[in-house]
């Protein structure tokens, strides 16, 4: 069965898109840690980051780092930290969260945003990205 991020790659479920291209999909998390949280996937749906064949492993960090570069443009912060723990959704994924205190990457802290908000921020950060 497919998962969740393997629908949104499909069009099944909408999401805040950020930047895609051949092999990978950036989009905001719905449920943020932080304004600007955002996840990088590979297209192809793979459990666990260390069973990604290598050179889907390093484009995916190249990828990572070019959204990191447009958020850390858009987000006023401290740093973009990142985060590999995938065990909600069995697919790989990068989480990049703005940061500006150590609590930002702890996974029990949310803020929330409205559907505008959500749009707009994506819109920004996305004019941001250089692929």
């Amino acid at each position: 069965m497919a998962t969740i991020f393997t629908k949104i790659i499909n069009g099944e479920i909408p999401a805040y898109k950020i930047a895609e291209n051949e092999d990978f999909l950036a989009f905001l998390d719905i449920n943020p840690n932080a304004e600007g949280h955002t996840l990088c996937i590979p297209k192809k749906e793979v459990n666990k980051l260390f069973d990604l064949d290598e050179n889907t492993y390093l484009e995916l960090l190249k990828f990572t780092k070019k959204i990191a570069e447009a958020l850390r443009k858009t987000i006023n912060c401290k740093r973009i930290g990142m985060s590999v723990v995938g065990l909600e959704v069995p697919h790989v994924h990068v989480h990049l969260i703005p940061l500006n205190h150590m609590d930002d990457i702890r996974f029990d802290k949310k803020v929330k945003l409205t559907e505008a908000e959500f749009k707009t921020l994506a819109q920004r950060i996305s004019a941001e990205v250089k692929l």
